[in-house]
């Protein structure tokens, strides 16, 4: 090739993600394999893309030589992703189970859904109560403390006291 026609392939590999035997890259992730230090084995660490800290460290599996781990390859890469974005999954669920509660009251006006949303800020965290009607139509809101115990009968308390806050 002449000095005219720059080598792209080379510069493209640059680039390109790392698939190695211990560290292996893609689809926003990266697998390293490491020592674990609790016991004479190996452990993989998942760390997605731009975060500081691994999603997922599991245990490795030794090579044939029953001294180094098994290397990676695209097969068990792809298996890794899968398990890591079921964890970061699971982990979003109940975040979210803990951040976002509802309750239903049974009035002489029918059933009302009672939402308690708390807002996790270092500085000011607080929560809101919401009421709404069999239509899904916005009753009531007021803002509460983000420790505030959404129950049947604190909801109830809250409508019996005309939405008035708790």
């Amino acid at each position: 090739m002449s000095a005219d026609y720059p080598d792209t392939d080379e510069q493209q590999d640059d680039d390109a993600p790392i698939q190695e035997a211990r560290v292996w890259q893609g689809n926003g992730w990266t697998a390293r394999v490491i020592k674990n230090d609790d016991d004479e084995g190996w452990a993989v660490a998942m760390i997605k893309d731009g975060e500081p800290e691994p999603a997922l460290v599991g245990p490795w599996t030794m090579g044939r030589d029953k001294k180094n781990p098994k290397p990676l390859d695209v097969n068990a890469f792809n298996t890794l992703v899968k398990t890591a974005n079921e964890v970061i999954r699971r982990h979003e669920q109940q975040l979210h189970a803990q951040l976002h509660k509802n309750v239903f009251v049974s009035t002489d006006d029918g059933q009302i859904k009672v939402n308690l949303d708390i807002v996790p800020d270092e500085d000011d965290a607080y929560a809101t109560l919401t009421a709404f009607d069999p239509y899904g139509e916005e009753l009531a809101q007021v803002r509460v403390a983000p420790t505030f115990k959404l129950s049947v009968t604190s909801a109830s308390a809250w409508i019996d006291s005309g939405y008035r806050k708790p």
